[in-house]
């Protein structure tokens, strides 16, 4: 398992520590109007505040001194809590629209709504009350990362609305390809990029960057994308790998989950090309919400032997060193380039 670097606790701490803030005083202002109103906001909190690895507030740091900006200005901290909001956003819906019982071992907040429903016995059809919760919570985390960006410049807005349009044309096919159960792998790298890649680490990086340094972002960005788009793309091809292999105990998710999803990973893409018929047959059982741990386990070792994790293992490792090998001569600072090589060997071996 690879350790993360030491500045991204730091990093962490002071996000949190104004994003604990910003939904404390959020809590206060909304309960004191109605009492209703507390736990929406408080799940938010419960989400945000109960865990995370932190790496796009620590891309959006490191642009930010990248482009000689002082890593001690609050509006780098700012962007860094707007991410965090934006990615809680993005995972509540995701959650509703996966149907996914448990996140990070807790359940979901769908869940724990309809369960409150159940529970008082209130009116209406529960499941529906706790897919509209979460949905309403994640769009009051969407507009609370909109206001902490308030003190951004025109370039870093053009970036950061630019991500959002990105993270949803991601998702969009996402879905598409899943229902269509899509082994194109074109396809399922598009997807692997513009679903998470690109805004969890290129954005970030550029956002953070423009915010420092907006008279360079012609010089910058393109440098910044030589090595955020191939990290990118390292980081989901782990995540797919976590999502169709990962230990429930470390990543927080049921086992298989990717594979009852049927999602259309670059991993699944190779597994299909590369099956012969008896694997094919097995890896047609991917996509299928009453898959056994039994199936699972089958599926998981037809991955195995059509040779794709092991390909995916080294397309992983050279896009790492593509990306180590581009940031090496980006026309940044020192302590940026350091740290950032350093986050390119943790978020392509981490476990969760």
């Amino acid at each position: 398992m690879s350790v993360p670097p030491a500045s991204l606790s730091a990093i962490a701490a002071r996000v949190e520590a104004r994003l604990a803030a910003v939904l404390a005083a959020e809590e206060q202002r909304w309960s004191a109007f109605d009492e209703d109103l507390a736990e929406p906001v408080r799940e938010i909190g419960r989400l945000v505040l109960g865990g995370g690895k932190r790496l796009r507030p620590a891309f959006a740091h490191w642009g930010y001194v990248a482009a000689g900006g002082d890593p001690a200005d609050q509006i780098v901290v700012d962007a860094g809590a707007a991410f965090e909001l934006m990615h809680a956003f993005a995972l509540f819906h995701d959650d509703v629209m996966d149907d996914a019982a448990s996140r990070r071992s807790q359940p979901t907040t769908h869940v724990r709504f309809a369960r409150l429903h159940a529970g008082e016995q209130w009116a209406g059809e529960a499941r529906r009350f706790g897919e509209g919760m979460a949905i309403l919570v994640g769009d009051l985390a969407f507009v609370y990362a909109d206001q902490l960006m308030a003190h951004a410049n025109a370039a870093a807005w053009r970036i950061w609305n630019e991500l959002r349009i990105e993270l949803n044309v991601g998702q969009l096919l996402d879905i598409v390809g899943s229902v269509r159960n899509d082994r194109r792998r074109e396809k399922a790298e598009r997807i692997c990029r513009y679903k998470s890649g690109k805004y969890t680490i290129e954005r970030p990086l550029h956002l953070g960057a423009v915010l420092a340094a907006p008279h360079r972002e012609r010089e910058l960005l393109p440098a910044l994308s030589e090595y955020g788009l191939p990290l990118g793309d390292a980081f989901q091809m782990r995540d797919d790998v976590m999502g169709a292999f990962g230990d429930p105990a470390i990543t927080g998710k049921p086992v298989g989950g990717d594979l009852r999803e049927g999602k259309p990973t670059p991993l699944m893409a190779m597994a299909t090309e590369s099956a012969t018929p008896a694997q094919a047959e097995v890896l047609a059982l991917v996509g299928r919400a009453d898959l056994g741990d039994d199936d699972v386990a089958a599926v998981q070792q037809a991955i195995i032997d059509t040779g794709a994790l092991g390909e995916l293992e080294t397309i992983i490792q050279r896009l790492s060193s593509e990306a180590v090998a581009a940031i090496g001569r980006a026309p940044i600072t020192a302590a940026a380039r350091d740290e950032l090589i350093a986050l390119a060997d943790y978020v392509t071996r981490r476990q969760f």
